[in-house]
């Protein structure tokens, strides 16, 4: 019987990047869901950041999300370094920008691998990169009126 990783499917895909984008229309699972397709992957991470009502123990009445203009070259190299550390067969990041409202969903992103610790591993990598590298501000505004800007993501 022949190693593991010896079969072309172990192996990362030659051009794993297939979604990148920022959007300032609503996001769709299914259409990053559908961008991880791949018949030599066993498993898909997928993390989805929603806006959340509260944050620092104050209430959030919503938020808004700007980005410096290159933020898709920026997301596009931080899926291509995660692409090279990990065995990944598709890979897909999408963030919005914009007014958003409680529960909108802010970022999908996602991984597949043909095994699903390496999927959940290199999602893990991709979403703190973008969350720390990437030029993506927050403002938020809080129920008593007070507002405040947080760096990237």
């Amino acid at each position: 019987m022949a190693p593991m990783n010896s079969h072309p499917g172990e192996q990362a895909a030659d051009d794993p990047v297939r979604l990148i984008a920022v959007r300032e229309s609503p996001l769709s699972l299914d259409e990053v869901f559908r961008a991880l397709g791949d018949e030599a992957a066993g498993g898909i991470a997928l993390f989805v950041g929603t806006v959340r009502n509260h944050d620092g123990g104050s209430d959030v009445s919503g938020l808004g999300y700007s980005c410096h203009p290159s933020v898709e070259t920026e997301m596009r190299s931080i899926a291509e370094k995660v692409a090279v550390e990990f065995p990944v067969r598709a890979l897909a990041a999408v963030h919005r920008v914009g007014d958003l409202a409680i529960g909108d969903l802010a970022v999908v992103v996602g991984v597949s691998c043909a095994h699903r610790g390496d999927a959940f591993d290199a999602c893990r990598r991709l979403i703190d990169d973008i969350k720390h590298q990437v030029p993506i501000w927050k403002h938020q505004t809080f129920s008593d009126g007070t507002d405040e800007w947080v760096g990237a993501c």
